[in-house]
C-alpha cells in the first residue's frame, strides 16, 4: 500500500524500470488524494498491460508496458475502494470487487473498456480472485463471498450464449456467515469452498462451508 505508485520492473532481476505515483483526483467528486492505494495487479492475456486497481480514486488503470519510455496509461472511472478481483473463465473480462460500496466494476480487457459497475448482492464483496463455475441454469458465473454477511452472489459472465443473464446477480445463496475473504472451486471439484475467518463466531471463522 506505500508509498502510493506502482513500479514496472525486469521480470528476472527485480530491476526498476518505471515508478509511477498513484496520486491524483477521485472519479467522482474530483478531489485530490494523496495516498490512493494499489489494491490489487494482475495482467491481461489480451495485452501488453497490467491492470492496476486504485484504491481511494476509484480508478482501473490499464498500463501498457510495449513502450516503457512512452508509458500509455487508461484510465477507467469505476468504482471507488476498489480491491481484489479475478478475471472470467474466458480470462477476457476482469471482475473487481469496490467493497465499501458493495459493488463490482467488470472491464473488457481486451477492448479496454469498462462494461458495467453492478450492486453485489451482499455487504462488502471480498472476492479474493473469485470463483468461475458453470451454472445448469445460468451457464458461465462468477462467484464472490462477502465480509459484511453471509451472501454468496453469482454473476452471469457469458455475454454471447447467456447474454440475458450478463453482467447480473443471478443467484444468490447464505453462507455460513459474515467475515469471507476468500472463495474458491477447482475444474475437477464440483463443489465451491468459502472460508469466514473475520466471523466474530470461534467455530465459525475456524472451518470452511462447502
Amino acid at each position: 500500500y506505500w508509498p502510493p505508485q506502482y513500479v514496472i520492473m525486469d521480470g528476472v532481476t527485480l530491476e526498476p524500470f518505471k515508478v509511477v505515483s498513484t496520486r491524483g483526483m477521485t472519479y467522482d467528486t474530483q478531489e485530490y488524494h494523496p495516498e490512493p492505494r494499489v489494491a490489487s495487479i494482475v495482467a491481461s492475456h489480451y495485452n501488453p498491460e497490467f491492470v492496476v486497481n486504485i484504491k481511494e480514486t476509484g480508478q482501473i488503470l490499464l498500463v501498457n508496458f510495449k513502450d516503457i519510455k512512452n508509458l500509455k496509461v487508461t484510465a477507467i472511472e469505476a468504482e471507488r475502494f476498489l480491491h481484489d478481483g479475478g478475471f472470467d473463465k474466458t480470462g477476457r473480462y476482469f471482475l473487481v470487487a469496490a467493497n465499501a460500496r458493495h459493488k463490482i466494476a467488470i472491464v473488457d480487457t481486451k477492448e479496454d473498456k469498462l462494461v458495467s459497475v453492478i450492486e453485489s448482492g451482499g455487504q462488502t464483496p471480498h472476492p479474493g480472485r473469485g470463483a468461475n463455475l458453470l451454472h445448469p441454469k445460468y451457464g458461465p458465473v462468477w462467484a464472490t463471498s462477502h465480509l459484511g454477511n453471509e451472501t454468496i452472489s453469482f454473476i452471469g459472465t457469458d455475454p454471447e450464449k447467456h447474454k440475458e443473464f450478463a453482467w447480473k446477480v443471478v443467484q444468490t445463496v447464505d453462507g455460513q456467515g459474515g467475515g469471507s475473504l476468500f472463495i474458491k472451486t477447482h475444474p475437477k471439484s464440483e463443489n465451491l469452498y468459502v472460508d469466514t475467518p473475520l466471523n466474530t463466531d470461534a467455530e465459525i471463522a475456524s472451518s470452511v462451508a462447502v
